[in-house]
């Protein structure tokens, strides 16, 4: 999954390269695409990709919520979180990811700096730890070559092919770097490159964390059961070092993890909304695309961002299986709308990609091909029940959930975005513009000069 990861990632580069923009990859849809179906191409990855931010950022946040909660079970297992329990966790870590993201918006690169060495010490004190305390570990051989289907109900192919896409999950944030763009400078060198090294470095850490966690595996019918309900990673952690002591320290490292994770998606999410509402793609676009002067940031947009998710979170309170298919649909939105400019580069023979600052060189046609087909693969897999026999409350509704958006996305268009909306500003001298007479600063307003440097 790193390798075909690290192929999107470095297909979106190359492209990234050519133009860097906080639009992302609803910009290139209309960049590589012709007059005719650019729009409408831009619009529907535009929203698929804004979707996909919202519902990614619930996803990790609710998450987090799960794994806070786990650790008081870690002590007694008489305490069982309630979903009001779960849903104000969520409500709190929404917060104060919001209040990182105003009032520390100039330490977003600190903190960024600070989730990689947090990362990196969390694996390393997971492995460690694990190991040392674990007394009953795994051998070799389970952990490299065991391989047991029998609880998923599918044929062994089939449920490896399904279980590719925990790792597939993990691995979808480098799309989302490209949102940062225009706060980043050599935006055309430096976000290209960190595009792919995140998956790189990401990959290296997750198979590392995932072998200590194998080797010292318990039983798994007992992890499925909690899983069903919350978050099972915490009682690894205290059965691996019969200590609950130990399990919720490590459990706190991981949590860290996430909460930072959250502070990103969240930028990355108000980013996207911000820059669909720039091009007059969304309801209410004169408000969300305003950039406030204290805070230099896009504050209304930021504010949307964090409704619309915690509304999002109350679906959970009447349904988990609703809630799930939500977040279930994450990854085939944002997937959709990554290979979504791939696949339009690919079609008019990647000719728009000649002299990219980050070319992929004569194995970029392979590599675009190989993504867009795994991603048309992986969009199947995300549908897919995880396991049989299918009820109405194991039922995989994600595929529901993204047709839904998609087909309202379409029909909103054709009902009210082609009036108003004409694809994103196209590019002068390295510079969004809406034509060559109107060019446009970061916030979106009309300049007074024609002088590209002053916008």
């Amino acid at each position: 999954m790193s390798i075909l990861s690290t192929c999107i990632a470095a297909s979106l580069a190359e492209i990234c390269a050519v133009y860097p923009t906080a639009g992302g990859v609803y910009y290139w849809a209309a960049l590589l695409s012709n007059e005719k179906w650019g729009p409408i191409a831009s619009w529907t990855t535009g929203w698929l990709y804004l979707v996909g931010n919202w519902m990614s950022t619930c996803s990790i946040a609710f998450g987090g919520s799960q794994l806070i909660l786990s650790a008081p079970t870690l002590f007694s297992d008489e305490y069982s979180p309630t979903a009001v329990h779960t849903v104000l966790t969520f409500w709190a870590i929404l917060l104060l990811c919001m209040l990182i993201n105003i009032f520390g918006v100039k330490l977003l690169d600190s903190i960024n700096k600070l989730c990689i060495w947090w990362t990196g010490v969390t694996v390393i004190a997971v492995l460690v730890v694990l190991l040392a305390m674990c007394k009953e570990k795994r051998s070799a051989g389970f952990v490299f070559t065991h391989f047991d289907a029998s609880e998923s109900g599918w044929s062994d192919v089939w449920s490896f092919c399904i279980s590719l896409l925990q790792g597939a999950f993990t691995l979808t944030g480098y799309g989302m770097i490209a949102v940062m763009c225009e706060e980043v400078q050599n935006a055309e060198r430096e976000v290209p490159r960190a595009m792919v090294l995140s998956v790189v470095a990401s990959g290296f850490t997750g198979i590392i964390y995932l072998l200590a966690i194998l080797f010292v595996l318990p039983e798994v019918a007992p992890l499925i059961q909690i899983a069903n309900t919350g978050q099972p990673i915490g009682m690894l952690f205290r059965d691996a070092t019969n200590s609950p002591i130990a399990g919720v320290i490590l459990l706190l490292l991981v949590v860290g993890i996430m909460f930072f994770a959250c502070i990103g998606a969240m930028a990355t999410a108000s980013r996207c909304a911000y820059a669909l509402a720039r091009d007059k793609a969304i309801p209410g676009h004169r408000y969300w695309k305003k950039v406030d002067d204290r805070f230099e940031i896009p504050l209304l947009a930021l504010i949307l961002t964090v409704i619309v998710i915690s509304l999002l979170g109350l679906i959970y309170l009447g349904s988990s299986a609703a809630f799930n298919a939500f977040t279930g649909a994450t990854a085939i939105c944002l997937s959709a709308a990554f290979v979504s400019p791939v696949v339009i580069s690919v079609i008019q023979g990647r000719k728009d990609l000649k002299g990219s600052p980050y070319s992929l060189g004569r194995f970029g046609w392979t590599i675009n091909i190989v993504s867009v087909i795994w991603v048309g693969f992986s969009i199947i897999l995300y549908c897919m029940p995880v396991s049989l026999p299918v009820t109405l409350v194991n039922m995989n509704y994600a595929s529901v959930v993204f047709c839904g958006f998609a087909a309202i996305s379409v029909a909103w268009y054709y009902a009210e975005g082609r009036t108003d909306f004409s694809g994103p500003p196209m590019r002068l001298g390295g510079i969004p513009v809406m034509n060559a007479t109107e060019p446009q600063n970061l916030h979106g307003d009309n300049c007074s000069t024609t002088d590209p440097k002053k916008c």
